[in-house]
């Protein structure tokens, strides 16, 4: 992997640790996040000026499991199509090959970074958000979902939670990332897979037939962990716990800590059987987002 050398006579200068083929992107030695099969660090795109991240799998742990391969292609294969406000957008990808084996080679790819982390880090960090602001994020999700959903042909994220929703905190701008889970399905709007993390996965998720609504499902989790700090299920030590609650019909605790009920209405309508929730078109329309601009709306939640 090519290096940049740093001026040693320049003392402010940070210099690169690696760059692209293209000579385009630096990548700094500054880890933003890491999830099991990827790591996020610190970038910057040279030809713009601006800050991007650089996203680096390394492929030899997954070389004998080629579905894992294929997930992990999808995912960035799946975002250089995706041009969307509320969707993390793809700059680059190439592999490093070095050796010419496959056990060593790494997929990189760029992608915009999001200057405050996830959703989940930016709400545990200010603990007291309005409810102005939720409704302002959540209407951006929805906005994400709606694109996915109404994409032709429709893609399903499957795996929708706070982590892998990102924000710009600088100007309350959220996106959807993480789609390497994501499912691209046909007319018919149905997948067949069990796939996702379990506090937020819909019941029909475990019955392995379901459409874009799981999505939906996720959705109004997300509202209720915005909401009361708190994971879903919580209360479950074990995924075999959480799985009997959710596919009982059994409502996560954190549904009590609730205190607004037009919050609570709104999640409960996320949470409905699949043929009664509502699209995220339709949920944008909600009397929820109602009076959005005003600033009469200025609940604390903490």
């Amino acid at each position: 992997m090519p290096c940049v050398i740093p001026d040693p006579t320049d003392k402010d200068a940070e210099p690169f640790v690696e760059i692209d083929p293209t000579g385009r992107y630096g990548r700094y030695n500054v880890l933003l996040g890491a999830g099991s099969v990827k790591k996020v660090y610190r970038a910057f795109d040279q030809e713009e000026g601006i800050e991007v991240a650089w996203n680096q799998i390394h492929l030899g742990g997954f070389y004998d499991d080629e579905a894992m391969i294929d997930r992990i292609y999808s995912e960035v294969g799946l975002l250089g199509t995706l041009k969307n406000n509320n969707i993390i957008e793809l700059f680059n990808v190439w592999n490093d090959n070095d050796d010419n084996e496959g056990s060593n080679k790494t997929l990189n790819f760029i992608t915009e970074v999001c200057t405050s982390g996830s959703l989940r880090q930016y709400r545990k960090k200010h603990r007291h958000v309005s409810i102005k602001a939720l409704k302002k994020w959540s209407k951006q999700i929805l906005k994400g979902l709606e694109y996915l959903h109404l994409h032709e042909p429709c893609i399903i994220h499957r795996d929708l939670n706070c982590s892998n929703i990102f924000i710009n905190g600088n100007i309350g701008q959220v996106k959807i990332g993480d789609l390497g889970l994501a499912a691209i399905v046909g007319k018919s709007h149905a997948a067949h897979s069990v796939l996702g993390t379990p506090e937020f996965m819909a019941p029909e998720l475990y019955d392995e037939n379901y459409t874009e609504m799981v999505d939906i499902y996720s959705f109004g989790l997300c509202v209720l962990e915005m909401v009361t700090l708190e994971l879903p299920y919580s209360e479950c030590n074990s995924v075999v716990k959480i799985y009997k609650k959710v596919t009982s019909g059994v409502r996560p605790e954190a549904m009590n800590k609730v205190k607004d009920p037009d919050v609570k209405d709104f999640i409960e309508k996320c949470l409905a059987k699949p043929n009664a929730r509502p699209s995220a078109s339709e949920l944008l329309k909600d009397p929820f987002f109602d009076g959005l601009d005003d600033d009469e709306n200025n609940t604390f939640f903490s």
